[in-house]
Formats: C-alpha cells, structure tokens, sequence
C-alpha cells in the first residue's frame, strides 16, 4: 500500500491530532532508541505534548513520562550538561569573525551560482535562436556545430528506435503467422 504524502499543516480534528502526536512521538522514541543500540550513540530526546507532558529518552535509560522538569533520567543531566558544555565550547572556538567569514564564503559561492546559471540560460537561448544578434561570427559558428552535433545524436537514437520497432513489427508478424498456421 502507497501513502500519499502528508501535507505539512497543522492537524484541525483535535482527536486526530493527538492520534497523531501519540504515533509519530512512538515512532521518533523508537527511531532515537534504534540509533542508540545500532551506532552505539549517546541520544537523549525531550518531548512536550501539547498538553504538557514531559515525554523524554535517554539512550542508558528507559522512556519517562514525568510533569517535573527536574526529574531526569540520570544519563538525561548529563546528557544536557554535556551539550552546555560543547556549546560553550563552539562559541568559544567560533568568534564572531569566522562566521562572516564563512558568511562571506557563502555569498562568493551564491554569486558564483547565480553567474553560472545565467551563462546556462544565455547558452539555452542561443541554442533555441534567441538573442543571436551580439554573437560573434565565432559563436555562431559553435553554436551551429553544438547543433549539429545534436541533431546528429537525435537521429542516431530515432534510427536505432525506428530499427527496435521495424524488429518488433516483424516478430509479431511471424507469431502471428505461425498462430494462424496452428
């Protein structure tokens, strides 16, 4: 059986939403347990109903349901406490100064894209007749072996179809006749 794929909204039916919320929390505590065990991971997962509740895993522990934030797991503080710490410890290792960088990398990047899809585009129309007027006899000129080249490819592959078929016609012809001479 196909699912078709879910919109992403909010679920209005408040019976439904909750059927919902009850599936897919089994199913990420179990995906978060399953990674635990299969890459030996430390995983801790905090989840809030729409109620409320607490619903939390730890990979050394087992699944709670509690109403008090201060009652983890035991592995669930220090899970916590590590993920402080490694924070710290990227903002300490990752002034400001190396996230423009790596802002500014990103934009060279983006503009790079943006240049390369404007030649693809500018070559797209070209090839279609578009915008030929400020081509230089040089250009046309590669312009006119690129379609050539082309259509050289496209009646390669029809020939070869048109030969597929003409095979298959005549197989169905001897089948046929072998058919009606039984």
């Amino acid at each position: 059986m196909v699912r078709g794929k879910t919109e992403m909204r909010r679920i209005e039916n408040a019976t439904s939403r909750q059927v919902a919320f009850s599936k897919r929390r089994n199913g990420l505590l179990k995906k978060a347990f399953e990674l635990s065990v299969l890459c030996d991971a430390q995983v801790s997962l905090i989840i809030f109903s729409p109620r409320g509740k607490l619903y939390e895993f730890s990979s050394s522990s087992t699944i709670y349901l509690t109403n008090e934030l201060n009652s983890h797991p035991p592995s669930m503080q220090e899970t916590i406490e590590r993920y402080q710490r490694h924070a710290k410890e990227l903002k300490a290792n990752n002034p400001p100064i190396a996230m423009e960088q790596n802002m500014e990398q990103l934009k060279h990047e983006t503009a790079t894209m943006m240049k390369k899809i404007e030649q693809l585009e500018t070559s797209k129309r070209k090839l279609l007749g578009e915008g030929l007027g400020t081509c230089t006899m040089e250009e046309l000129q590669q312009i006119e072996q690129q379609l050539d080249r082309s259509v050289t490819s496209i009646r390669a592959r029809k020939v070869r179809t048109y030969g597929q078929i003409l095979y298959l016609d005549n197989y169905l012809q001897n089948i046929l006749v072998c058919f009606v001479f039984y």
